[in-house]
């Protein structure tokens, strides 16, 4: 599963936020499941603990290629992504 729309979640008190059952259930996270979190530019990245960077990047790379998809396409998908948000939050 590629998912290039954003699904929104809520940040709640001390930074919790709660990842969406069809996404949990599709990555095959449980309540143990620990995740890494990365920073990267002004985005945040969650992967499972299990996944390792290059485990994930290929595993990342297939599925991209599989559904056609090139890094400009998600990059663009995420500047359309980031537009519409700001029009609909902050009135843009």
């Amino acid at each position: 599963m590629i998912t290039t729309l954003p699904k929104p979640v809520k940040l709640w008190g001390r930074g919790q936020l709660t990842i969406p059952k069809e996404l949990r259930e599709v990555l095959k996270l449980d309540d143990a499941a620990v995740l890494n979190v990365f920073v990267v530019g002004r985005c945040l990245i969650l992967t499972p603990k299990r996944l390792l960077r290059a485990s994930l990047a290929k595993d990342v790379e297939r599925a991209m290629k599989a559904k056609g998809l090139s890094l400009q396409d998600l990059l663009r998908t995420l500047k359309e992504e980031r537009r519409r948000y700001a029009r609909q939050t902050y009135d843009r």
